[in-house]
């Protein structure tokens, strides 16, 4: 294992205990923004600030509101001194075709995640927008 695959491991790990802390009860997902070997924004999915925790609605269907992992990540960034260009996304389940423009017109570079949603048009959108993207077997995180 290279020292690249040992980093993209460990921010895999900490994006894995990121998501622990949303409040969505049927997925959780984390990501983490890294850029010159620096984590520069975090997110979990959730509600917007100043919004109720729950993520769904009583028939248990996500409410339309909810921000992924990877928007917040990205949204944060517009708030600080850091921008994603060049950087890497680590997420823990793969994007979605909403969250993967957002991802391309960032500035990253590098998508790095685990678990590959059901719908794969993100995936293939951000191929096509020549980011990197590569998928870890959550088995040998």
């Amino acid at each position: 294992m290279d020292k690249q695959q040992k980093y993209d491991r460990a921010y895999l790990r900490m994006a894995l205990e990121w998501a622990k802390l949303s409040h969505c009860k049927r997925k959780k997902v984390g990501a983490l923004i890294v850029k010159n070997k620096m984590i520069i924004s975090d997110g979990y999915n959730g509600t917007p600030s100043k919004f109720e925790n729950c993520c769904e609605d009583d028939s248990g269907a996500t409410k339309w509101y909810v921000l992924h992992a990877e928007a917040n990540a990205i949204l944060k960034t517009a708030s600080s001194t850091h921008n994603c260009n060049g950087g890497t996304l680590y997420l823990t389940m793969s994007p979605c075709k909403d969250c993967s423009k957002l991802i391309h017109q960032s500035g990253i570079k590098r998508l790095v995640f685990i678990n590959k949603y059901k719908d794969t048009t993100g995936i293939q959108f951000l191929l096509k927008a020549g980011v990197e993207v590569l998928e870890f077997d959550k088995e040998k995180i």
